[in-house]
């Protein structure tokens, strides 16, 4: 049997990979707000989005090396930060439209794992359009037996929850992207009813109510125009496509246009000859990476949120919209989308939001 030429070299190629391991899951990079101390109320969310996970179709090589490293970047990122829950801003799977039930439990069970001694946090999953599909499959049942295994999702795959005095509203925004799909009626008939929550909770500081029950009277087609909320006075919304940004000219900022029939309807690039027909349409919609703008103006006309973030992109962004409404948008946690993966933690005090990012190289 042939010896080593050195006996200290399988130690040394051991400690180079150790080190080399510790280098990538440590956070090269960070910037944003300063975070303040946490007082009594306070609330401290891990943001991460697209983790795009394969479940039991993973290889062995995906388990072993990309799941253990991802493993790495959220423990060291939570025991550097502390946060008090995760918020995942959708595509959690790289392609959930196409799995079974038990294939979609399997990448649920897939991220435990990853998360290993933190899963116990408590945690929100968004659905993204790697999770339910693109506009031409898009499929109701799906997204049902999707989000039941998805604490705090409605069937439409949108979700409601406040945790330490925050308010939280999710929308299922890829149903938002399809302009004939009947989940985006759901979707639109949720931000109604979240809307006129708000606008009661602030005239008479009522609680909230289960999302879905039957008792939000007074919500109508068109309620979220006779809105009587201040700007930023609604929840924190979770979303996994951003909204629509205005365009700069020569004179300004062109601001998102107004609808005063207060219905979203079929997305601007569409050309009138294919909203009939749906085939182009449908291809033009699987092919945006921002909602519609007429989508965009019924958020935040319905709901004033409080902050806005949102992914489905390689890089971060931190976005005011024409009405003051702030949009941070957070870039992918893996490298598979081929930007720099990163997080954001975000501190929700009773007065003041910072936001702070992390990116590796």
């Amino acid at each position: 049997m042939a010896a080593w030429p050195n006996p200290w070299l399988p130690l040394l190629l051991v400690a180079a990979l150790l080190a080399f391991e510790d280098w990538l899951s440590t956070p090269s990079c960070s910037g944003g707000e300063p975070a303040p101390d946490l007082a009594a109320g306070d609330l401290r969310a891990m943001m991460v989005a697209d983790l795009m996970l394969l479940g039991s179709d993973a290889t062995y090589a995906d388990r072993f090396f990309r799941d253990h490293v991802t493993s790495k970047l959220f423990t060291k990122s939570i025991q550097t930060t502390n946060p008090d829950m995760i918020i995942v801003l959708g595509d959690i799977s790289a392609r959930g439209s196409e799995h079974n039930e038990s294939k979609w439990i399997a990448v649920l069970e897939q991220f435990e794992g990853i998360l290993g001694q933190y899963s116990s946090l408590p945690l929100h999953i968004v659905l993204g359009d790697k999770d339910v599909g693109e506009c031409s499959s898009l499929d109701g049942k799906l997204v049902h037996r999707m989000a039941k295994h998805l604490p705090g999702l409605d069937s439409s795959g949108c979700g409601a929850f406040e945790f330490s005095n925050t308010s939280f509203v999710s929308l299922n925004a890829v149903a938002l992207l399809c302009g004939d799909n009947m989940l985006r009626f759901s979707v639109e008939k949720v931000m109604e009813k979240e809307s006129h929550h708000f606008q009661k909770k602030r005239l008479n500081g009522a609680d909230h109510s289960p999302l879905g029950s039957e008792n939000g009277e007074g919500v109508g087609a068109h309620s979220w125009r006779q809105n009587s909320m201040t700007l930023g006075s609604g929840p924190v919304l979770l979303l996994h496509i951003p909204l629509h940004k205005s365009q700069k000219s020569d004179t300004g900022v062109i601001g998102v246009p107004m609808f005063p029939d207060g219905t979203v309807s079929d997305h601007p690039l569409v050309p009138p000859s294919s909203k009939q027909s749906g085939v182009d349409g449908r291809r033009l919609y699987d092919q945006s990476h921002t909602l519609p703008a007429n989508s965009t103006q019924y958020i935040l006309q319905a709901l004033k949120p409080r902050i806005i973030f949102s992914a489905h992109a390689d890089s971060f962004s931190d976005y005011t919209h024409p009405d003051g409404t702030r949009e941070v948008t957070v870039p992918a946690m893996t490298w598979k989308k081929g930007g720099m993966p990163g997080f954001a933690i975000a501190t929700f005090g009773q007065k003041a939001l910072a936001i702070r990012w992390s990116h590796w190289i």
